[in-house]
């Protein structure tokens, strides 16, 4: 299992490191003005995941923290559940396989014939009913500062990462209170959220007083994989789908979104929120912010 990366000076207990070798590429390309310029573009690789002796996917990935994304892609798909015994874990680079095993043998060749291909960037799967496990959940009540919402996106937006050194990628952070803990980036916004997913089963961490923060879209799938995971809260700097928001209000998840300097706006899960903070005290965003987020 590949070690996170602690930095204690920032609190990250596994942050983006954008100088990894491997994650990006120098290109070169003609800019606009017809002159010769090199950019870096982000690495995106296959990875397939097995349970057991099943071949369960091939997701395009950026490759760091396979073990993580096999773990957190099948808990997320309802593969492994709460009662399942991992006894390893095994990523042969070569081969670019991860096969994850479990006490006991699992069959899910129905749920392999039966799949939704959703709208998340780099084709996100998933198997089976998307609402299914969704019934009857009931996530916890646990609220929210607006001033911890201010200091997230603040200290987020601000953290060096593969987005603000090639783009095109996505990033998912676990955050406690104000304290932004696991940021995942990749390809797409489904495989960050599944590292993280597979990084809380790995770790034995708990959800209940957490916020998901996400760079991207807060569509049906991300809405059902924070609510699956747990986490009462997702936010973001960009804008929602029509489902996404029906799903949250479904099963009580606190949606935020639009948060850019003073703004953010709440379509589900208002309850939570406590208003502790004057957002007149909140300084706006200059309008060329480093990252940018979709409405």
């Amino acid at each position: 299992m590949q070690l996170a990366k602690r930095d204690d000076n920032d609190g990250y207990l596994i942050a983006p490191d954008p100088g990894r070798a491997g994650l990006t590429r120098a290109v070169s390309g003609t800019d606009h003005l017809g002159n010769i310029t090199q950019i870096s573009v982000v690495e995106e690789r296959p990875l397939t995941i097995f349970l057991n002796a099943q071949e369960i996917v091939t997701a395009m990935t950026i490759g760091d923290y396979p073990e993580y994304l096999a773990l957190g892609f099948l808990r997320n798909q309802g593969m492994l559940s709460d009662t399942d015994v991992v006894t390893a874990v095994d990523f042969d680079e070569e081969l670019e396989v991860v096969v994850v095993r479990t006490e006991v043998q699992t069959n899910h060749e129905e749920k392999l014939k039966k799949k939704t291909r959703t709208s998340g960037c780099a084709v996100g799967t998933v198997f089976g009913d998307m609402m299914e496990g969704l019934e009857g959940l009931v996530l916890p009540a646990t609220q929210v500062r607006t001033s911890d919402l201010y200091a997230l996106a603040a200290k987020i937006n601000r953290t060096p990462s593969l987005y603000l050194e090639a783009g095109a990628i996505h990033g998912t952070v676990l955050c406690h209170g104000d304290q932004p803990l696991v940021y995942m980036e990749d390809v797409g916004r489904h495989n960050a959220v599944d590292k993280i997913a597979g990084w809380m089963m790995q770790t034995g961490t708990t959800a209940a007083d957490k916020v998901l923060y996400t760079t991207g879209r807060m569509t049906s799938e991300m809405v059902i994989k924070t609510a699956m995971m747990g986490i009462p809260v997702l936010a973001s700097r960009s804008g929602f789908t029509a489902w996404g928001v029906e799903i949250a209000q479904q099963v009580g998840l606190t949606l935020i979104g639009r948060m850019r300097g003073q703004r953010f706006m709440c379509l589900s899960g208002q309850e939570r929120l406590v208003w502790d903070a004057d957002p007149q005290a909140i300084k706006e965003e200059p309008r060329k912010a480093g990252r940018k987020g979709s409405r």
